[in-house]
């Protein structure tokens, strides 16, 4: 009978419908072959239930503050300091690619959101200064990958909400492997500048640097701000949205004056689509999650992964080589809602800490955006820099190496996500 539930899963799959319908769909699916038709009139209640959490209040808020923070103009400040700092070095504005990325990571929180907004910004610029269209769009697939690993990201709140982790300490989890990552990327680009002999931008003059500098100061604020509250207890991570929220607004209206008040309706029907988007997937995971949890499949997977070692550092090997394999298949957010009620048991038994584990599978399934063959990100910026997708993913595939080689220095080295969380407290 299971195996005509799975089947059901990978036809829909395959026909392309949405990965959020697939899931209902195939509960549906197992609820009628099964017989237990009775559970269809628990269904609704089954979808609210998914959504009753007051952390999931934080992903309309922060998606919010992204809005905010693109219209007001926030977006273009960071990218010119970023140039201004490095544009002069060899590869510049590929160096300029990365630090602007991890920039933007600390506002909008979202892979898929970056990739889109930065392919606009800085392929056709970099571009312009003689790189390839492929390398340009996969630099910045790949590098957009920090932005849910430094805080604030919307993935650290789902895994939070989902294990009962602090997404707290979650967020103050994410600031060295974020760094690892960009510092990779940065190193990369200086093998490939010498290489290839990548062109420079002409110096900045001390005073550019400094005016720079200061105009970007009110769009650094809003991150700071997050962790400074967060960490003072003055507002929960949830709260911290609605704080990003308002200073966004301030900023973009008052201070860079570009926010409009004529774009607020565009940026609420934006924030709302997304929302939307989100919490729909979420709720038919959950629904999703009824089915695991009546086949009895946590308890299969752990069976079967300690009959094979009983040693942490095997499993966490097993799970970043299954998170990689799922990552080509399944959206990360789905990924995450349907697994990590299943490997959090396995989590306790082997006593890794969760703040760590949350960090690799939130990585791992990050990854899977750059990953083919149904890598969102590749579909994303493939259609927006109007590169050919089997050319992307060739350009690609030097990142996704390196992409995996740090997430295997964050898997076993778990100081990399534990020292600032241990040492705040958390």
């Amino acid at each position: 009978m299971m195996l005509l539930v799975i089947l059901a899963f990978v036809v829909f799959l395959l026909m392309g419908i949405p990965i959020a319908l697939v899931l209902g769909m195939t509960t549906v699916v197992y609820f009628l072959l099964t017989g237990n038709t009775m559970l269809l009139e628990s269904t609704p209640q089954r979808l609210y239930s998914g959504m009753e959490n007051f952390g999931l209040l934080a992903i309309p808020l922060f998606m919010l503050t992204g809005e905010l923070m693109n219209s007001g103009g926030i977006t273009n400040k960071l990218v010119v300091f970023a140039r201004v700092l490095v544009g002069h070095v060899r590869g510049g504005l590929a160096y300029v690619t990365v630090i602007a990325n991890m920039f933007l990571a600390s506002i909008l929180g979202s892979a898929n959101a970056q990739a889109a907004m930065m392919s606009k910004v800085m392929v056709p610029e970099m571009e312009k200064e003689g790189y390839t269209r492929e390398f340009s769009s996969a630099l910045t697939l790949a590098s957009s990958i920090v932005a849910p690993i430094i805080p604030p990201s919307m993935i650290f709140i789902i895994y939070g909400t989902l294990s009962g982790t602090s997404i707290g300490g979650l967020f103050m989890a994410g600031i060295i492997p974020g760094t690892i990552f960009g510092i990779g990327f940065i190193g990369l680009i200086a093998y490939l500048g010498y290489k290839h002999n990548f062109p420079r931008s002409e110096r900045a003059s001390l005073e550019l640097i400094w005016n720079s500098f200061v105009k970007v100061l009110p769009a650094i604020l809003v991150p700071f701000v997050i962790i400074a509250g967060i960490l003072s207890g003055a507002f929960t991570a949830t709260e911290s949205a609605a704080v990003a929220s308002v200073i966004a607004f301030v900023v973009g209206m008052f201070f860079y004056r570009e926010l409009k008040w004529k774009s607020l309706p565009k940026i609420l029907i934006n924030t709302v689509i997304g929302t939307a988007t989100v919490t729909f997937l979420i709720a038919m995971a959950n629904l999703f999650g009824w089915l695991i949890a009546f086949e009895q499949i946590p308890q299969m997977i752990a069976n079967s992964m300690l009959s094979i070692s009983d040693n942490p550092f095997v499993f966490l090997l097993l799970v970043n080589i299954f998170l990689l394999i799922i990552g080509t298949l399944l959206d990360g957010i789905a990924a995450l809602i349907i697994l990590v009620p299943v490997f959090m048991p396995l989590v306790s038994g082997f006593q890794i800490d969760p703040i760590h584990f949350g960090v690799i599978i939130c990585i791992n399934l990050t990854i899977g955006l750059l990953t083919p063959p149904v890598g969102t990100g590749l579909f994303i910026v493939s259609s927006i820099a109007e590169v050919r997708f089997e050319s992307l993913i060739k350009a690609v595939m030097p990142m996704l190496l390196l992409g995996i080689g740090m997430l295997l220095i964050v898997t076993y080295w778990k100081q990399t996500t534990l020292f600032i969380p241990r040492l705040l407290g958390f």
